[in-house]
């Protein structure tokens, strides 16, 4: 029997305090003087904890020099943690996108009273779009083994046969319109729902929600594509050798428990902070259980990709888990078992009941998991390729997920101060009012 809930005012304004910028800044702040410290060590070789043995193969896996710990240069660390951060946070702001889109596409009526918070995600792209432009025009030819000329030259002795035959895809022209592609198109569509989303506010009525629809499903055929493509171009391709047919899948799926970890976090701190009043325990149980799910669906598509490789025993892919495993000093194989017991086991464990879902301590926890659990994973997906043994955890890593954090927060704050914090509007709302299960 559904419970009768008083129905709050619907007119709330976030406010982003000067306090909240003042730390925000003072965040950054510190982040560029910790990644400014981690230079200044790395450059005077103090930083700098490179193993002088290889794991077998990891060489031939790449045919890098920076992954085999030949010719390195201190800066593709600086520039490798650039864009750790720089996935990471693309998928957290696209994923806003993603989560609005489907919640139009099944007509869903409980996230109506949360919606501003997935719609302020995608601001952040152009930035993201610019810093991993200028960081592949900058250091494109240290973090991405593929950009090396010689490897296509049958008369060098660079020349590599297998990488030659991807140079249809593989090649620096191609690459950067498709990058260029990736963002314009997601942060357009999402411009267009944004627009749809404030004019629904102004005017009531249908027909903003039956376009946001048609361009919510437009998103999903884009992205159902972009998020696979992209996910070779940033990641894959750096083991340029090596492929996995689940890796958009992959990626997909840890962006997407990544950014409902985000969306959560800021629906149950804005709720603490007096914000939210029509939120009940009812719309925190749903987004817990979406937690809940996609760690697990996380799992499934990563042990899928494990067993398919370990079972097969082919050189040519099981080298990506000998790297991780044994490689470069083993400097991994912590980090490999650490993102998966984050990123399955907390949140697993955490939210498996009805009450943990409803309990925003417990939910806060199983989102802080998960937030690190997959930086984790893009760091090890990443680092072996660019830069093998010279990875690490230091002041240079902290400093630069500072800086990002602090950006893309001041991003989304700057983005809810738009707009009402609910969408007053919206055709769906009474039913998330009395959302109830």
């Amino acid at each position: 029997m559904a419970h009768s809930h008083s129905i709050p005012s619907l007119d709330e304004q976030f406010e982003f305090t000067a306090e909240s910028k003042r730390r925000l800044i003072i965040g950054g702040l510190v982040g560029v003087a910790l990644v400014a410290l981690g230079c200044y060590l790395l450059a005077s070789g103090a930083g700098d904890h490179g193993h002088a043995e290889v794991g077998h193969g990891n060489a031939a896996s790449h045919g890098g020099e920076n992954a085999a710990g030949h010719g390195f240069k201190w800066t593709t660390r600086l520039w490798a943690n650039v864009w750790v951060n720089a996935v990471y946070f693309t998928g957290a702001s696209v994923i806003g996108m993603f989560f609005m889109s489907y919640n139009y596409l099944a007509q869903a009526g409980w996230s109506a009273v949360i919606k501003r918070v997935p719609e302020s995600l995608p601001a952040f792209l152009p930035i993201m779009g610019v810093v991993m432009l200028a960081t592949f025009f900058i250091a494109g030819h240290d973090l991405f083994h593929w950009t090396h000329e010689g490897l296509y030259d049958v008369n060098s002795p660079e020349y590599d046969p297998i990488i030659a035959g991807k140079r249809g895809f593989l090649n620096t022209t191609f690459y950067l319109i498709r990058m260029v592609i990736y963002f314009a198109a997601w942060y357009l569509l999402w411009r267009m729902l944004r627009n749809f989303s404030l004019q629904e506010d102004l005017y009531g009525g249908t027909e903003y929600y039956e376009k946001s629809i048609k361009f919510g499903v437009a998103f999903l055929v884009v992205f159902g594509v972009t998020s696979s493509t992209s996910a070779w171009d940033f990641v894959m391709s750096i083991d340029t050798h090596w492929f996995s047919t689940m890796f958009g899948w992959y990626t997909l799926a840890s962006w997407h428990v990544t950014g409902l970890a985000i969306i959560t976090l800021i629906v149950v701190s804005l709720k603490e902070q007096g914000y939210l009043k029509a939120v009940n325990e009812s719309h925190l149980h749903d987004l817990g259980k979406f937690m809940f799910a996609f760690s697990i669906f996380w799992t499934y598509v990563w042990f899928a990709q494990f067993m398919l490789i370990y079972y097969a025993n082919l050189p040519e892919e099981t080298i990506y888990y000998r790297e991780r495993f044994s490689g470069y000093g083993g400097i991994y194989k912590a980090p490999f078992f650490v993102n998966l017991f984050l990123n399955f086991l907390v949140p697993f464990l955490v939210l498996m009941t009805r009450d943990a879902k409803r309990t925003p301590i417990i939910l806060k926890i199983a989102c802080w998991s998960i937030l690190v659990g997959h930086y984790f994973d893009f760091w090890v997906n990443i680092m072996p390729g660019t830069v093998g043994e010279h990875a690490g955890f230091g002041p240079l890593e902290f400093g630069m997920i500072l800086v990002f954090a602090s950006a893309f927060i001041w991003s989304v704050s700057t983005q809810l101060t738009k707009a009402n914090l609910i969408a007053k509007n919206h055709p769906m709302l009474e039913e998330s009012l009395h959302h109830d299960i």
